[in-house]
């Protein structure tokens, strides 16, 4: 609209009076289909814009590389360490050429590594901001430009960029455009038989430790730190009570959808939220059935050679000054190594 001004934000800005975090939902929510007018499933058509950081979008990775559709969608990565995307003060994802030199953070004294980066040989965008002004999408002005995204290189549009609809796509719609494996091809992560389950399960996963980690992060008082860190603890012993009776979250003899989405913020927990987002009361590791799930789901194929510790370690830890002031990346506990060792889940 003329004349309106378009205020950018990022999640840091998503906060209550009381000092709560509060996630705004995606805006893009179109859904992939046979039947859908525009958008049918098609063979190299749509593109997945990533940062392996993100475990909103490392999980759609994860499902991509899962369901053998790596040729089918192409993939586009970022580079972990937010820059600024314009002439105003917004500083968000941004896309290099893993030739390039290392990008300077925020700080100015962190330097980050461009492995692992890919350029976007479709659009030939340098940032996700691009990329949302560069949709035509009508209807929708963005405020916030987010990964994962899901385009389409026939209308020039952006599908989707809520996760959760996203990994249910490939798994469904997509699923005849994978590789001709058989182990893709068995796969499903939403069965109809457990669909409740997973739904459930998602609900208080997501509130509580996908999303409570955040919350306790980005938390501005006291009083939101400590709900959120009191709710977060409950249902991780809750998840690991659990697991202490079933091999996987839901049961079955197989991995869901909410495998994958619980693992994605227990793969970052010890490396990263228990210091940055100050969520200490108790590691994974001291946790004996959280720590032994991890290492199955990490041992799967598709869900391992989409985790990228390097540049979930970056991000944090480089991308936000208020938060980590010099964007010095602490050593860790070395949680990949010991996600390669030998698991006891098959005792289920």
């Amino acid at each position: 609209m003329s004349g309106t001004k378009r205020i950018v934000r990022t999640a840091l800005h998503e906060m209550k009076s009381s000092g709560a975090f509060v996630r705004s939902p995606s805006g893009y929510r179109q859904f992939v289909s046979e039947e859908h007018p525009v958008y049918k499933p098609e063979k190299h058509r749509y593109i997945l814009y990533v940062s392996h950081a993100c475990p909103w979008a490392n999980r759609c990775n994860a499902v991509r590389i899962l369901k053998g559709l790596e040729d089918a969608i192409p993939l586009i990565v970022v580079h972990p360490t937010w820059q600024k995307t314009g002439s105003d003060s917004h500083c968000g994802w941004v896309l290099r050429d893993p030739k390039d030199p290392p990008v300077v953070s925020l700080s100015g004294v962190a330097k980050v590594s461009c492995e692992g980066c890919t350029v976007d040989r479709f659009n030939g965008v340098s940032t996700i901001r691009e990329l949302y002004e560069k949709a035509t999408n009508e209807g929708i002005i963005a405020t916030k430009f987010t990964v994962p995204i899901l385009w389409d290189s026939k209308t020039k549009s952006i599908v989707n960029n809520e996760s959760s609809e996203i990994i249910r796509m490939l798994n469904g719609p997509f699923h005849h455009l994978g590789k001709n494996d058989d182990n893709a091809k068995s796969i499903d992560l939403y069965p109809v038989s457990l669909r409740n389950e997973i739904d459930e399960v998602n609900r208080w996963v997501y509130d509580n430790i996908n999303n409570g980690v955040y919350k306790c992060g980005f938390a501005k008082s006291q009083q939101a730190y400590d709900e959120s860190i009191a709710a977060l603890s409950k249902h991780l012993d809750r998840a690991e009570a659990i697991l202490s009776k079933q091999r996987y979250i839901c049961k079955g003899d197989h991995i869901t959808e909410a495998d994958i989405r619980l693992f994605m913020t227990l793969v970052r927990f010890d490396e990263v939220y228990v210091v940055y987002f100050k969520c200490n009361t108790r590691p994974i590791s001291s946790y004996p059935n959280l720590r032994n799930y991890c290492r199955e789901l990490y041992q799967i194929r598709g869900i391992r050679d989409s985790v990228f510790m390097s540049h979930i370690k970056a991000h944090y830890f480089t991308s936000h000054p208020s938060l980590n002031a010099y964007g010095v990346i602490p050593k860790g506990p070395g949680v990949i190594s010991d996600l390669s060792k030998p698991h006891d889940r098959q005792r289920f």
